[in-house]
């Protein structure tokens, strides 16, 4: 087990290090050390960030320890078989839900939003109408077209203040609502709870992708009482690439919560191999084929450390990273700071900022060529991400002075 230091005592702010001081008063910054970065500064986060350093050591548990040893039985002997409804029961406090209502199939993230959102069709399988926000992730808008074709029933894809009043004007036409928290191109936030209560306001199902925000934003999903859930395990939870996604079913629908991929590992009794399907209760019904066993593992050793702080800790410290961007941007180049298409106040966005500056894509080259991880998305956005355990504030500090060199040598 890795063991993280305690705070350092602050000495004095000598020569106004201001950022020095943020970093040495903060806990949380004796997390750094404890991933494999590799001298990087990592800020892409919200797409995939770097390994704790010592995952290859676990993996080796297993790989070298229980595989050999135990091959076929250790999916009995070393819980194998139980992962996926282990690291979900692991994963809800910092989704804000009670045990034995998540689980991590093993399945992509968008195979699991299929699974749910056909799955919520089928629960207003009066309704005709799949509403979609607009500024979706590409995927969540493909696979809501995709299921309204494969189901016979329309899809709506509305702006933001679109998406509100449809459901206020027509609500009784949708069957279900697909949102994020986190609009994944400027940060800006939607509450959960409030488009929850105007979903079920409406007679709709609430389905949320927290690919976004899991990790990082508390999203409270038991006490905004949200239907449905999905997310991906590689973003701000580190659980690697193409790690897992997980699916969050609240406990009062699953018992009547019908999947389409009905796999034999969400089956009853999987190992009586019986011809006919027989939902498994509770959330093992969300689970289809035999899981990605190492993919698991690694997914598991990211999530002790994101326990160990807890996601309020977690937000706390986004928060204060992403302070430190916008002061240190300011005080540098207060003509970038005016390119912030993210909102300015800290509660109304997620765990990244952006800004819209022509030629992002070869600024974001120059920056990897200088140490700095950030991502771009057409047509001129930059995106920096604040995952809070392995971002330090003298890092940020150090990727605005390369990203005003780099934009200072574009043409």
């Amino acid at each position: 087990m890795t063991t993280y230091p305690g705070p350092a005592t602050a000495p004095p702010a000598s020569g106004g290090n201001e950022i020095l001081r943020r970093d040495t008063l903060d806990p949380l910054t004796s997390y750094a050390h404890a991933y494999a970065t590799d001298g990087t500064v990592h800020l892409n986060g919200n797409s995939l960030g770097p390994p704790r350093a010592d995952l290859i050591g676990e993996l080796d548990r297993v790989v070298r320890g229980q595989w050999p040893r135990s091959q076929v039985q250790a999916w009995f002997r070393d819980g194998w078989l139980d992962l996926p409804r282990t690291i979900g029961d692991k994963l809800a406090p910092l989704l804000g839900a009670a045990p034995g209502q998540v689980v991590v199939a093993g399945e992509t993230t968008s195979t699991t939003l299929f699974n749910a959102l056909v799955a919520a069709c089928r629960l207003r399988a009066d309704r005709p109408v799949v509403l979609v926000e607009a500024a979706s992730f590409p995927t969540d808008l493909y696979l809501a077209a995709s299921v309204v074709r494969l189901l016979g029933r329309e899809l709506v894809v509305e702006s933001a203040e679109g998406f509100d009043s449809f459901l206020h004007t027509h609500g009784a036409r949708v069957a279900v609502a697909v949102a994020s928290p986190v609009d994944f191109r400027t940060g800006e936030r939607r509450e959960i709870g409030p488009t929850t209560a105007r979903c079920h306001a409406a007679g709709a199902i609430a389905l949320w992708d927290l690919s976004h925000a899991s990790g990082v934003l508390p999203v409270d999903l038991d006490p905004s009482e949200v239907d449905l859930a999905i997310g991906c395990g590689y973003k701000y939870l580190g659980g690697g690439p193409g790690a897992p996604a997980f699916l969050y079913v609240a406990a009062r629908l699953q018992p009547e919560v019908d999947f389409p991929l009905s796999g034999w590992h969400g089956h009853a009794r999987p190992f009586a191999m019986a011809p006919a399907f027989e939902p498994a209760p509770g959330i093992d019904r969300g689970r289809t084929g035999t899981p990605p066993l190492l993919s698991l593992v690694a997914l598991n050793h990211a999530l002790d450390p994101l326990l160990e702080v807890g996601i309020d800790a977690l937000y706390r410290r986004s928060r204060e990273l992403a302070g430190s961007f916008l002061d240190c941007l300011g005080a540098r180049r207060p003509d970038l700071l005016d390119r912030l298409v993210s909102p300015r106040d800290a509660e109304r966005r997620g765990g990244h900022l952006a800004l819209r500056i022509p030629g992002a894509e070869r600024i974001e080259e120059e920056l990897r060529g200088r140490g700095v991880l950030v991502d771009s998305r057409p047509p001129d956005l930059i995106r920096f991400a604040f995952a809070p355990l392995y971002v330090t504030h003298v890092q940020v500090q150090r990727a605005v002075g390369e990203l005003c060199q780099v934009v200072g040598e574009t043409p």
